[in-house]
């Protein structure tokens, strides 16, 4: 299976209950190797620019709302079946159709308040990626855990 790099992002909603730490180390505990990570304010631009597929839809403007109401962490993982990877590892994007184990059948509350967010696709994320990271900032580095998780 082909390496794969997916965006994350811990939402306000993760940021202000303190649940950064928790999905890092769940990434991290999976075998995910990590190759970006930043604190930020996500300005209106982004947000936009980030949720462009829903513009039309009745929920955008409570979704660039929210995800610019406070910091978010975001990040880039990459692995073997990525983006499939974390988003089974998020759950659901309706917590109460989330399965317990799941990043957000354990800490999510809502639709609008569910803790992550992760790409949908592989093509998807490579978009995603661009938008947040300038291609300097993705880190290339091998870890000797490689050998023993992907191997």
């Amino acid at each position: 299976m082909a390496n794969e790099r997916t965006l994350v992002l811990v939402k306000p909603d993760g940021v202000q209950r303190g649940l950064a730490g928790e999905v890092i180390a769940r990434f991290e505990r999976r075998g995910l190797h990590l190759i970006a990570l930043k604190f930020m304010t996500v300005d209106r631009d982004l947000a936009e620019r980030h949720y462009e597929e829903h513009r039309d839809k009745p929920f955008f403007a409570g979704l660039v709302e929210f995800i610019t109401s406070s910091p978010v962490v975001a990040m880039v993982w990459e692995g073997p079946g990525g983006v499939a990877i974390v988003r089974g590892m998020m759950g659901a994007t309706d917590p109460a159709a989330a399965a317990p184990g799941t990043i957000r059948g354990d800490y999510g509350l809502t639709i609008g308040q569910n803790v992550v967010h992760g790409s949908d696709s592989v093509a998807r994320a490579a978009d995603e990626v661009a938008l947040f990271f300038r291609d300097e900032e993705l880190t290339e580095w091998s870890s000797s855990l490689e050998a023993w998780v992907a191997g």
